[in-house]
């Protein structure tokens, strides 16, 4: 299984970093591809993230699987990226996994028409934005996976990996995950 998460200045540091550890907890081989012209991105909260590769050089592999970081000003700039809404098209017509996050269902899928007729999720400050917008904190329909907010990244990254790699192995990571509270706070 395969995963491509393309990154931008501005993406939400929870989202990004949560997607990219748990598909790869799972096994599934993320590529990390940045939209700008240097390999580092500087998140929403000043955090620098590394890419594994240009998105340019990245974006001609084969993926069951494209998910977007949210944060307004890195799904502000995906949604300029030609390629990305090219790739996106691709899947959404090969019947293959895409995914978006916070931001990213407004200002990336629904300014080009992927949520026509599809339940979706967002960031609620941007849920007019949406043709159908659904109140919970992950929504699937179809191929198409949404989520609201850095609150929910860790559900969000857990149905994906239920989605592409299986139950079973969701379970697993959600269990790897998992801690128990007690005697961890004084």
């Amino acid at each position: 299984m395969k995963a491509l998460i393309p990154v931008a200045n501005g993406v939400e540091e929870i989202e990004t970093v949560t997607l990219i550890d748990v598909l790869r907890r799972a096994q599934v081989e993320v590529t990390v591809a940045s939209i700008e012209h240097d390999l580092t991105v500087t998140c929403s909260r000043d955090c620098k993230l590394t890419a594994d590769a240009p998105f340019k050089e990245a974006v001609k592999g084969e993926y069951q699987l494209v998910a977007l970081p949210g944060g307004a000003q890195g799904a502000a700039a995906l949604n300029k990226n030609k390629q990305l809404i090219e790739k996106l098209k691709f899947q959404r017509s090969n019947r293959r996994w895409y995914a978006a996050i916070c931001a990213s269902p407004a200002l990336v899928l629904a300014q080009h028409g992927f949520l026509e007729g599809k339940r979706a999720t967002c960031y609620p400050a941007f849920k007019d934005q949406l043709p159908r917008y659904i109140d919970a904190p992950v929504v699937v329909d179809g191929h198409l996976v949404t989520s609201q907010s850095a609150a929910t990244a860790m559900a969000f990254a857990l149905k994906l990996v239920e989605l592409v790699a299986g139950e079973d192995k969701s379970r697993k990571v959600a269990a790897e995950l998992l801690m128990p509270t007690e005697g961890l706070f004084a």
